[in-house]
């Protein structure tokens, strides 16, 4: 039961820091990163452990307080004074490798606020850890007696559970995050056709008159469909180098960096991105002959 605390104690740590450092990456993106993308499995991954691991810690910790309110002799066990020396020893460790990690980016000219905030987060993780049970080795009783250690637990529990519910307005909700991958994967589709165009082209000096033209039972490309409706995707020959895809895009997404506008065509068409409001969306190519070259045949 202390190990099975333990390590739901180290999990719970990891996962709230994981979620404290993409609250920071949200709210101040570093300018140096091109994107921020909030929807990523370590969030989800964080969200689902605090749900489940952070709960089984507490209810393991209270066990054990109560067992060692009725047989105080367990607190002199070895395996819990282990435990708790060796947590405290991993503190001491993260809250001394945190400080030196500020001297160092200091002395790069990387001391940013969000690096400062990140550092700042490891800190108040391990702080936490590291006074919650060196009073549990210097007291005597269970925490929840004490007023200053009762309003501590509670003060950490209640910190921990407005993370965790912040982290589905971070991440959305699933039904949203299920849209949001049918939209991934449309792109992913459109991507895969726009590159067999340009082979098309360079093999042939020519675009396809149709998405069908596309199909190569050798390669054994097949022409995607939208993962949804399985709908064939919508392609037109604009001119001898420039064409277009389309598809219906459930979401919205911003341009693949913020700062950097994008130059948007009519009727809420967009180009040099695959950036897409939600709704009919086109997206307009058009090749450079010098970029992507034609293919002469094998003799």
């Amino acid at each position: 039961m202390h190990l099975l605390a333990i390590i739901a104690l180290y999990i719970s740590a990891v996962s709230f820091g994981t979620l404290l450092f993409h609250y920071i990456d949200r709210f101040f993106p570093d300018p140096l990163v091109s994107s921020y993308a909030p929807h990523s499995n370590a969030v989800r991954w964080a969200i689902a452990s605090l749900l489940i691991v952070f709960p089984v810690y507490g209810w393991v910790s209270w066990l054990l307080r109560r067992d060692e309110a009725r047989e105080p002799i367990k607190r002199e066990l070895r395996i819990r004074k282990w435990l708790l020396y060796f947590t405290l020893f991993a503190a001491a460790v993260v809250i001394v490798g945190d400080l030196v990690a500020v001297i160092y980016n200091f002395l790069g000219g990387d001391l940013t606020i969000r690096f400062i905030l990140k550092v700042a987060s490891v800190l108040f993780i391990a702080a936490l850890v590291f006074t919650y049970y060196l009073w549990q080795l210097r007291s005597s009783g269970p925490a929840l007696r004490d007023p200053s250690m009762r309003w501590f637990a509670w003060s950490a529990i209640l910190v921990v559970a407005a993370s965790t519910i912040g982290g589905f307005f971070l991440i959305g909700s699933p039904f949203q995050e299920r849209l949001r991958r049918f939209d991934e994967r449309r792109i992913q589709d459109l991507q895969a056709i726009q590159w067999q165009i340009i082979n098309y082209w360079q093999k042939k000096e020519r675009l396809p008159e149709s998405i069908d033209q596309l199909r190569d039972d050798i390669s054994g490309f097949i022409p995607p469909q939208d993962p949804e409706s399985s709908a064939v995707y919508e392609y037109a020959r604009r001119s001898n180098l420039a064409f277009e895809l389309c598809a219906e895009f459930r979401t919205e997404t911003g341009a693949t960096d913020s700062r950097i506008p994008q130059p948007v065509l009519p009727e809420g068409r967009f180009s040099e991105s695959w950036s897409h409001g939600a709704g009919r969306v086109c997206f307009l190519r058009t090749i450079d002959p010098e970029l992507y070259r034609i293919q002469e045949p094998a003799l």
